[in-house]
């Protein structure tokens, strides 16, 4: 058991650890509308080596992003999901082309500043966007998350344009990046990454975020937002500022 979980790279205690934490950083995107991929991505770069870290990250949130799509489903933005799956192939494709193994540092500082950017940065106002718009935006980040790996912020920001409820919102992000995170494996697949050793580890996750996904979703109406975001928000940027030491130091 502890050889199958830990793809013969990590101790059994991190192993656990990251199946518990896929749980609750499920949890977090399911009643927060996103967040839960970037805080999963700032643990995994500490304790993951760095060619598994953006492949693997993309599967369990494949399955993440699969949970919350089915269970909000019939509230998708069919169009928004549609021009933006295009998208999304376009980007894929272009990225298949282009990928490439950075060093640590380098990934760890582009990680940090990423997301400083996106917890921090301006959001854009409101406003339902183009058919070339979505097109753009879904090859855009999709091209973008064969590097960063977090594109969850990207899209999430290309989604709110569209001044959605909470409950579509959810819906079309989760369908989103659940076609964006399958053309991600298919691309790390082909480029020649192995996914075998990993699976063990990757299904656990995905089965414990599921059940993350489920209990966030209970609660995204009722618990209050702006408290949690706040506080969430500082969190996440405690965790930035380490890998951005961590990436100097690494120099």
């Amino acid at each position: 058991m502890e050889a199958l979980l830990t793809a013969g790279v990590l101790d059994i205690y991190t192993a656990l650890g990251l199946i518990l934490l896929a749980g609750f950083t499920s949890f977090v995107t399911g009643t927060m509308g996103l967040g839960g991929g970037m805080l999963l991505l700032v643990v995994m770069a500490s304790v993951m080596p760095i060619a598994a870290l953006i492949p693997v990250h993309g599967l369990v949130q494949l399955g993440s992003n699969a949970s919350r799509a089915i269970m909000t489903f019939k509230h998708l933005d069919r169009a928004m999901f549609k021009y933006f799956a295009v998208g999304t192939v376009l980007g894929a494709v272009a990225a298949s082309f282009v990928v490439v193994q950075l060093p640590l540092a380098i990934i760890q500082l582009a990680i940090a500043v990423f997301l400083l950017l996106m917890v921090w940065g301006l959001k854009p106002s409101p406003r339902e966007m183009s058919r070339p718009g979505r097109i753009i935006a879904g090859a855009l980040t999709t091209f973008l998350s064969m590097f960063v790996g977090a594109s969850g912020p990207m899209v999430a920001s290309v989604v709110y344009r569209n001044g959605y409820n909470k409950m579509t919102h959810t819906s079309t992000f989760a369908n989103c990046m659940t076609f964006q995170h399958s053309l991600k494996a298919i691309v790390f697949t082909m480029v020649g990454f192995s996914f075998w050793q990993w699976l063990p580890l990757v299904v656990a996750m995905i089965v414990s975020g599921a059940i993350g996904t489920w209990l966030g979703l209970q609660l995204l109406n009722k618990i209050p937002a702006d408290k949690f975001k706040l506080a969430f928000k500082l969190i996440l940027s405690v965790l930035a500022v380490r890998l951005l030491y961590q990436g100097i130091m690494s120099f």
